[in-house]
């Protein structure tokens, strides 16, 4: 097992976005990274700049997860793991939405962060045991907190995911285990909303548009790094994370945001 000089974290979905953005960080502070996605070219080139470790795996596929959990023991271990895969698909209705996107979005959000979280586990408690404590970091998203029209299917997993999250926290209580969930709200990111909409750039960029400063995949970055790092008696359990101009997943400002009472020429909205 490694020592608390050389902390290992495990990141999923790291070969964009928020994934990506956290590996880099993790680095920067000084941790050993094994970086987890499908897209094994992203990754090695993630790996070449950073210096983590890259591992091509799909967590929708048990093998794959069995193959991660027997590489992160033969390399020592694993002290933090960053589930941050996942996903959405579509922004149809509940009546005309298509099952199979539905059913994508429970098997990445859910079922993969299922998946991971059994395998490493035991690698988790073995360090743990060691070093005086281990963590558990969740993405998921506003989504998971409050609904939003269209959001049905993604609505679904991510409220599946935060009561997978509480339910592990009850169930590793005892343990010197820290369960943390980080809820993102509007993120912009080269990909989140490019993959909604099946590739249609035009509708992904309308998102943010006009939207002051949505956050960035290093906004939310520096949010998991430091939870991480905060001393190991300090469990950020929910972090919610949002653009100034977001006040829920379905309500946010388009245009400057201006104090209230100000005529125009001033800055009112």
């Amino acid at each position: 097992m490694v020592g608390m000089a050389s902390r290992r974290a495990v990141v999923t979905g790291a070969s964009t976005g928020i994934g990506e953005a956290t590996v880099r960080l993790l680095r920067a502070h000084g941790w050993e990274v094994v970086a987890v996605a499908r897209r094994a070219e992203r990754l090695e080139a993630l790996a070449e700049e950073t210096g983590a470790e890259a591992f091509a795996a799909d967590i929708t596929v048990q093998a794959d997860v069995d193959a991660l959990r027997d590489h992160v023991a033969s390399v020592g271990g694993v002290h933090a793991l960053v589930n941050n895969a996942g996903g959405a698909r579509g922004l149809d209705s509940i009546e005309t939405s298509s099952v199979d996107d539905w059913a994508w979005m429970y098997n990445v959000n859910v079922l993969g962060t299922k998946r991971v979280i059994s395998a490493l586990l035991p690698l988790l408690r073995e360090a743990a045991d060691a070093d005086g404590h281990a963590d558990i970091l969740n993405v998921t998203s506003i989504a998971g907190h409050n609904v939003y029209v269209g959001g049905g299917g993604y609505n679904a997993a991510k409220f599946a995911e935060h009561a997978l999250t509480e339910v592990l926290r009850l169930e590793l209580n005892g343990e010197p285990l820290r369960v943390i969930e980080v809820a993102p709200g509007m993120v912009q990111t080269e990909e989140f909303s490019l993959s909604r909409f099946g590739g249609d750039k035009e509708r992904a960029d309308a998102v943010y548009a006009n939207v002051p400063e949505p956050l960035t995949a290093d906004d939310v970055a520096h949010t998991i790094v430091d939870a991480l790092e905060r001393p190991p008696h300090v469990d950020l359990d929910l972090i919610v994370v949002k653009p100034v101009a977001q006040a829920a997943s379905y309500r946010f400002h388009r245009g400057p945001l201006r104090v209230a009472g100000k005529d125009d020429e001033k800055g009112s909205r």
